[in-house]
């Protein structure tokens, strides 16, 4: 393993992304503080379903780095809990996680839970009685989709682990079904599209379920996706993750599929970096948990027994490109290494349109339950 810097300048090209300056120096993955009137700007994520699902454990887990065996001691949620994830240009969002005993009858102003919303993710306890989660499941979809149609509608069916693998098909099958049903007695089955996840905080699938549901919510994917198509047909790598470090959300991959031992050995990487880098790079005003060293010099390779390599580069503080290669085609590192900085390059440039953009557009501001 080793962290070193790469001189970019001595490298032929193999591949181009776009016309980019060489004195580029725009950094959009840079987070200033937010304004509480920017936040509420923010695409907007609600985590439902009944008490003891696991939705706030889920949360804790996955954007606050606790450890699954303390979420054993979280109490109830009796509010709406409010939490602002923006790690990058790509993970920025606002998440709220509602109390299992919501009840959206009495409420006047329905419009401004789901105004703003892009993705509703309702968790199911797989080792719980599932009627009452999917009455309640279609009575939240039905009355999001009328406010708001263009919502991305996610299932988690959590608490997998300790099932058999044919309880847990069986599971989501029933599930499925039974949801599907329901709204084609309401005429709905051609209009609202619903995806399903198994999931647990003990294993990976909690982290591969949400890399899922932030890549819908990213307007740039298909481009991102093209980039990294880009790098593995032009440096010989089999497969690659555009990682949020702080969360091991991937933001990113290319088109191929996902191989789960894979996506689990790149997240085992990230931790082993992070570790080391706070180890050995921490500065004296650096702050273990929230500031990493982890910075543009960050580079590591990790040489596995099978003859397979795990390459991570650094793209920003929070963002981390990582290769899966044949140990054969690293003899290709600087051909790799130039093509990685055109990409980074590529990825910056895409973020500064998407702000100017941004800017160009009008706040609008409207009352939020919220």
């Amino acid at each position: 393993m080793s962290f070193s810097p790469t001189d970019d300048e001595n490298f032929n090209s193999s591949f181009e992304i776009g016309s980019l300056s060489k004195n580029y120096e725009y950094n959009p993955f840079i987070q200033d503080e937010d304004t509480e009137s920017e936040k509420e700007d923010l695409p907007r994520l609600l985590l439902m379903g009944l008490r003891g699902s696991g939705k706030t454990s889920i949360q804790k887990v996955v954007f606050q780095k606790m450890s699954p065996n303390e979420t054993l001691f979280i109490g109830s949620n009796n509010s709406i809990l409010k939490d602002v994830v923006n790690n990058s240009a790509f993970v920025n969002f606002q998440i709220c996680d509602f109390p299992g005993h919501f009840n959206f009858t009495g409420i006047d102003d329905i419009e401004s839970i789901f105004q703003g919303c892009e993705s509703l993710i309702f968790v199911i306890d797989a080792q719980d009685a599932i009627a009452s989660a999917l009455n309640r499941l279609h009575s939240v979809v039905t009355k999001a989709y009328k406010v708001n149609s263009n919502i991305k509608f996610e299932v988690f069916i959590h608490k997998i682990d300790g099932l058999t693998e044919d309880t847990k098909m069986e599971t989501q099958r029933e599930i499925h079904q039974r949801a599907n049903d329901d709204l084609v007695e309401s005429g709905l089955e051609q209009k609202i599209y619903i995806s399903y996840h198994l999931t647990s905080i003990y294993d990976h699938s909690i982290f591969e379920a949400f890399s899922r549901v932030v890549q819908k919510m990213i307007p740039q994917y298909a481009t991102l996706e093209n980039f990294l198509n880009i790098i593995i047909s032009t440096s010989g790598i089999e497969k690659a993750f555009l990682f949020d470090v702080k969360t091991k959300i991937y933001v990113a991959t290319d088109s191929s599929p996902v191989d789960v031992q894979s996506y689990e050995l790149c997240c085992d990487m990230i931790d082993v970096i992070i570790d080391l880098s706070n180890i050995y790079g921490m500065g004296e005003d650096q702050d273990l948990m929230n500031d990493p060293a982890f910075d543009d010099k960050s580079s590591s390779l990790i040489k596995l027994n099978n003859g397979t390599i795990l390459y991570l580069r650094e793209v920003c503080s929070f963002l981390a490109l990582v290769c899966i290669l044949r140990e054969d085609n690293f003899e290709k590192q600087r051909i790799i290494d130039y093509n990685f900085m055109i990409l980074r390059k590529g990825i910056h440039r895409l973020f500064e349109l998407k702000d100017k953009e941004k800017d160009s557009i009008p706040s609008s501001k409207s009352s939020s339950l919220l």
